[in-house]
């Protein structure tokens, strides 16, 4: 079995619309020193599989097909096990 995990993040060149609701919000409630917020997802999927290189594939073959709009959003992953 290996452990997947993912984050996805709205690209540094997109307005993050939802970061800029949260710091809003932050700052409503007297956190002034928060300069900048991004928001993402993440996501945790166990694969079952041991073979490290296909795990890889099917992975960022997700990432690019269902789990980040590659548009608008940048994805990174990490494996863990086998």
């Amino acid at each position: 079995m290996i452990k997947a995990t993912v984050y996805v993040t709205i690209k540094q060149s997109v307005l993050d619309v939802q970061g800029t609701a949260v710091q809003g919000a932050l700052h409503s409630m007297g956190f002034q020193e928060v300069d900048k917020v991004r928001v993402g997802k993440y996501m945790e999927m166990t694969l079952n599989t041991t073979d490290r290189s296909e795990a890889e594939k099917r992975v960022r073959a997700m990432c690019e097909k269902l789990l980040a709009n590659t548009v608008i959003e940048d994805y990174r992953f990490e494996l863990e096990g086998a």
